[in-house]
């Protein structure tokens, strides 16, 4: 699923994603952030009579990520995600999008595929062109793990496929939850603070652990749907016992650290600062990155 980048990225990455992605902000991070934002997923749009597909296009990490799960022998275009560039899986595969550019149209008909997915507030102009071209579409939001869960159940289905694999993955990486944790405030950026609440993906993940996220039941006028925007203020009366700082390649803890409420903080204190990827924890962006949120979360 930030101010240089949140306000930047996140702001991009967030919009209508956080309306849900990469190393430097303005590269694979921002870049990634169109494509990939509505990954961190609320729901799949249900189709009354599923059948089965031969061809799909991806257009977003996660979900080629699935598909070729799932399938490796349907997936025939991907976006150009720095997450599916690393190893050869996604080799010789059709890259139909870059970046914060519309996915490419052309690129896409001509593969003649029986469905392509996209990220809702994302690629919705590509999709309602695609459904006027009589090209069968899937709108994804996922904002959490149940809604993991149904999207690959809904995929699997439409693919043929034994969705159990990837659910016994799921339950794996969840099993790693201790029973009980620590009070916990996650920052992904600086100016404005911003903090996930329930209705996210990095929420819900915190929930799946039993991290006691100290602002998941918090609303306010964030314009990031499931973040809220904290005063310093509250940030020192909330004095969280771990702090978790989302780094995008703008050295966020390194700005924060000059705050001057930083040192205040109890868990600074103790040395209970800990970072994590954008991916994975805000947004899912892969299997792999989810999976690698868990075994940190499992180190906490």
């Amino acid at each position: 699923m930030q101010t240089q980048w949140l306000t930047r990225g996140f702001g991009i990455v967030l919009v209508g994603a956080i309306a849900a992605c990469s190393s430097n902000p303005e590269t694979p991070i921002a870049q990634e952030s169109e494509v990939d934002a509505a990954e961190t997923a609320e729901s799949v749009e249900p189709a009354e009579t599923v059948e089965t597909v031969d061809k799909v296009v991806a257009l977003t990490s996660l979900t080629a990520d699935l598909v070729h799960t799932l399938d490796d022998e349907r997936l025939v275009g991907i976006p150009g995600s720095p997450l599916l560039q690393e190893g050869d899986r996604f080799a010789g595969l059709e890259v139909v999008s870059e970046g914060r550019v519309e996915p490419d149209l052309e690129k896409i008909v001509a593969l003649e595929p029986d469905l392509v997915i996209g990220a809702e507030g994302f690629h919705d102009k590509t999709l309602e062109r695609l459904s006027e071209l009589n090209v069968e579409t899937l709108t994804v939001n996922v904002t959490g793990w149940e809604a993991l869960q149904t999207l690959t159940e809904d995929l699997a289905q439409r693919l043929g496929a034994d969705p159990q694999p990837l659910m016994d993955r799921y339950a794996a990486c969840l099993a790693q939850a201790p029973e009980t944790s620590p009070t916990a405030l996650v920052l992904v950026s600086r100016q404005p603070l911003l903090s996930p609440n329930q209705d996210s993906w990095a929420g819900d993940f915190l929930k799946q652990f039993n991290l006691q996220n100290l602002t998941a039941d918090l609303q306010g006028e964030s314009p990031f749907e499931g973040y809220i925007t904290l005063p310093e203020e509250q940030v020192l009366t909330a004095d969280p016992d771990m702090l978790l700082v989302v780094e995008t390649g703008d050295n966020l803890l390194e700005q924060l650290k000059g705050d001057a409420f930083w040192g205040q903080l109890k868990a600074t204190q103790t040395d209970a600062v800990h970072t994590f990827d954008y991916f994975g924890l805000v947004n899912p962006g892969s299997l792999a990155s989810i999976e690698a949120t868990c075994d940190r979360l499992s180190q906490l």
